[in-house]
């Protein structure tokens, strides 16, 4: 039996990637609490616990250098789908059996899984928004994986019912993600029109990294302080003299700041330009995390910042995204984006050691002294940057679509 496929019309299409994109986001945001609560009650220590959840990003740095090669050869569907179909299998093994390397190996696999799943939804989004819509289009990505991440943690309730239902409804609702991409057209990255063909691998490593290194650095920049927030945090707040409570409601401020003005920062990029933008969110995020040295006593002016901090820099991975694919030729761009995964890995990986070392060697304010550093150096980075991206570039994209 063969499936009727429809043609890609910029809105079906984009429509079958966010969804794709917030089902992806929701089964990477109830694995990372679920199976922590697994795993502590089975008597598992805090800092295996913790090496255990790393297995997603170091999935996800793995999977990175090898993606981009596939993806110019066999195109964007057939990653998607492999992606997928390897995603639902790992959910559906991995209640199976509670053994802590199996889990790290599943989480590895998971997190290969996701990242070519993201890839190449960014990548075909990317290359295929017109530039004038091209922020628009990123932040519905954006806000898409950040309600999915945002409610994959509500899944652990479901633990009370039954251990395997959380897992078997993340594989439904994968299942049911493949579904629609079955009805796409596959398509492919666009070549190198000057030469007409594929250069090196690090010759391309070195082009995205001349046009576009401070592209680049947002996305380190947002791995780093997620990662720091949500793995330093808890210990920090709890020794700081908040409340579990209170600690529970802080996070989910942020995520949601970053939600309410996710699509609004995407279409004021639109407007004003990325670089002016990235860096003003870089300085009021940084000046907001500063602020919180003062405020750590005063759980509603804590509440405030988190939800205004959340508010200014919930968006730099996907501002990053866009400022990238405004510098890069179009045939670049797979490589561009293969770059962001890696950086926000690496973001992901140094932030919680980061602020572990900060939170030893200072006894009040080390995890905002860590965040607002990360994000006010990157600023300064940023104005130092000068875009030599040729504007024939930004020309051809502005007419593709």
């Amino acid at each position: 039996m063969t499936i009727p496929t429809k043609q890609n019309s910029p809105t079906y299409r984009l429509f079958v990637l966010i969804v794709m994109v917030a089902i992806a986001g929701f089964a990477q945001g109830m694995l990372l609490p679920l199976l922590a609560i697994m795993l502590e009650k089975a008597g598992v220590s805090s800092s295996l616990n913790g090496l255990n959840a790393a297995a997603l990003y170091i999935g996800i740095l793995l999977a990175s250098p090898f993606i981009e090669k596939p993806l110019r050869r066999y195109g964007y569907k057939p990653i998607i789908t492999i992606g997928l179909m390897a995603m639902i299998v790992s959910l559906l093994v991995l209640p199976l059996w509670q053994a802590f390397w199996f889990w790290f190996v599943l989480r590895m696999i998971i997190g290969i899984a996701d990242n070519m799943v993201h890839f190449a939804t960014q990548v075909w989004i990317t290359t295929t928004s017109p530039m004038k819509k091209r922020g628009r289009n990123i932040s519905f990505y954006g806000f898409a994986f950040g309600l999915g991440f945002g409610l994959g943690p509500f899944m652990t309730r479901l633990l009370q019912i039954n251990e395997f239902l959380p897992f078997i409804l993340s594989a439904i609702t994968s299942f049911a993600a493949w579904l629609l991409i079955l009805r796409l057209r596959n398509e492919y990255p666009a070549q190198d029109v000057e030469t007409g063909s594929q250069s090196g691998t690090w010759t391309r490593y070195k082009a995205v990294v001349k046009l576009g290194w401070f592209a680049l650095l947002p996305a380190f920049c947002y791995g780093y302080l997620e990662s720091s927030l949500h793995g330093n945090f808890p210990v920090y707040g709890l020794r700081s003299g908040l409340t579990v409570e209170q600690v529970s409601i802080l996070l989910p401020a942020f995520v949601v700041g970053g939600l309410i003005t996710q699509m609004p920062l995407g279409f004021l990029s639109d407007r004003m330009g990325r670089k002016p933008l990235l860096l003003m969110v870089l300085f009021f995020g940084g000046a907001t995390f500063m602020s919180m040295v003062y405020l750590e006593h005063t759980f509603i002016g804590l509440f405030l910042s988190f939800a205004l901090a959340g508010a200014f820099v919930g968006s730099l991975y996907s501002l990053g995204v866009m400022y990238m694919a405004d510098l890069l030729p179009p045939h670049l761009l797979p490589t561009g984006n293969v770059m962001m995964a890696v950086s926000f890995g690496l973001g992901s990986m140094i932030g919680p050691m980061v602020g572990g070392v900060f939170i030893d060697l200072f006894e009040r304010g080390s995890l905002y002294y860590s965040v607002s550093g990360i994000l006010l150096l990157i600023f300064f980075l940023g104005i130092c940057f000068r875009s030599h991206a040729p504007m024939k570039n930004q020309q051809k994209e502005v007419a593709h679509s």
